[in-house]
């Protein structure tokens, strides 16, 4: 498979910019990791916890969308990973990277599924070290709730939220990266 150069310096940058750690995926054992719970957004849409959105993209599933409720907290703030597991979704590190790095949710894509990307051998992913730049989990923040989607800047076990934010993963191919829910 080829790597662009573009696509190498961006993941390893965003891995510098993450103070990445390696080893096996920690388990959040604050008091807001046991307080949350995942519930239904309100009919209007707003989400008084962090809002969940996951974007299965070319892996053709449904994408889910959820309210994780941090009223309880004590912390005021909790881990994406554990917002995600709140949500009941479930997510797979690397090796290398633990859970900083996301190979899979869902159990997708599957370690025999075949990934076709226009352009690149169509390979599997192995959730050895870094997934393939032409194919990968990208993760993204929303500060707020009328906010932009941004690239997050931390992996899945440091990535902090706060109430009234939003996280979201999309499965990305090629060398566009879609934000969550587009």
């Amino acid at each position: 498979m080829k790597l662009t150069a573009l696509a190498t310096l961006t993941l390893v940058g965003a891995l510098a910019l993450s103070g990445c750690t390696t080893g096996a995926p920690e388990t959040d054992t604050t008091p807001a990791a046991a307080s949350a719970t995942a519930t239904a957004a309100p009919a209007d849409g707003a989400c008084a916890g962090v809002s969940v959105v996951v974007d299965f993209g070319a892996l053709d599933a449904p994408e889910i969308t959820d309210c994780v409720d941090t009223a309880t907290a004590t912390a005021g703030t909790i881990t994406a990973s554990t917002v995600l597991a709140t949500a009941g979704v479930e997510t797979e590190g690397t090796v290398e990277w633990g859970d900083q790095v996301v190979c899979r949710v869902g159990g997708r894509p599957a370690a025999d599924e075949t990934i076709k990307v226009a352009g690149e051998t169509p390979f599997t992913e192995t959730c050895a070290s870094m997934p393939a730049a032409a194919a990968y989990w990208a993760l993204w923040v929303k500060p707020t709730a009328d906010a932009e989607w941004e690239y997050a800047q931390e992996g899945l076990g440091s990535l902090e939220l706060e109430p009234g934010q939003s996280v979201g993963l999309i499965f990305t191919t090629g060398t566009e990266t879609p934000t969550p829910g587009s």
